[in-house]
């Protein structure tokens, strides 16, 4: 896993065309904490679940698939699955860092880790400036997807996937070392979906650590994957879903981060 320090960054997109990646607004994420190089392979979810695999395009260094959020997180959507995949690592495979356990990143915690974390984090002027005259803005700091402006060269997507999922680590990493956060498999984060809630954290100027578990119905997933366009496979795009939904284009990503 790869260490994310601490930082501030411009979360969102204002020069979408989708509502819901505005406004831009800064975060600061006030803790380190580890993420996945990769989205967990199926080689992963069998050695936790028991050889379990509910994955369509079969192969250990292929993203896992067709998991919910629920199977995920909570566990218990059907005999499948009885006991959560984050339950059983948590347990049989603990963490060696005192203090932190596995979990879904929080939406911010993607976003930032997908535009580069610490390696692209605002110095104080570009925050000051930021606050005063909305700049510099996302797309003066950010590459348009992980690592690249060019999607061929970082992900799977609809024009070079052939219509499949691709074993992890084939493509270029992102800044901080990270394969396949565009494109490949969409990854569950932990947020609940809420159009205004870049609007609420926009008023606060700079909003610490954010995650939304209060409003919404739908749980977030990121990143587009093997059968999306390069529009879908953006840093800043945001999708959702019911959390009881299994579909062959979503996986996700274990964070390692301090036990709240």
């Amino acid at each position: 896993m790869i260490l994310v320090e601490p930082g501030v960054f411009i979360m969102g997109d204002n020069q979408s065309e989708y509502d819901d990646e505005k406004p831009e607004h800064l975060v600061e994420i006030t803790q380190p904490f580890y993420i996945g190089e990769y989205p967990v392979a199926q080689a992963v979810w069998k050695a936790v679940m028991q050889e379990h695999n509910p994955s369509q395009f079969v192969g250990g260094c292929r993203p896992v698939e067709q998991v919910s959020w629920q199977d995920i997180v909570e566990g218990g959507q059907d005999d499948s699955v009885p006991e959560a995949f984050l339950d059983r690592l948590n347990h049989d495979f603990p963490s060696q860092v005192p203090g932190y356990h596995f979990r879904l990143p929080t939406e911010a915690e993607w976003e930032y880790a997908a535009k580069g974390g610490h390696e692209t984090a605002l110095s104080s002027e570009h925050i000051q400036s930021f606050l005063k005259n909305s700049q510099p803005t996302a797309a003066n700091l950010y590459t348009t997807f992980a690592g690249s402006d060019q999607l061929k060269e970082v992900g799977w997507y609809s024009q070079n996937s052939h219509s499949e999922t691709k074993h992890v680590e084939q493509r270029q990493p992102n800044e901080l070392g990270l394969y396949d956060m565009s494109g490949n498999v969409e990854e569950w984060c932990l947020d609940l979906d809420d159009t205004d809630f870049y609007a609420k954290c926009k008023e606060q100027g700079v909003v610490q650590d954010p995650l939304n578990v209060e409003v919404g119905r739908y749980r977030v997933h990121r990143g587009g994957s093997w059968i999306r366009d390069a529009d879908y496979c953006r840093v800043s795009y945001r999708s959702s879903w019911i959390p009881t939904h299994r579909y062959v284009i979503i996986g996700f990503r274990l964070v390692l981060a301090p036990v709240q």
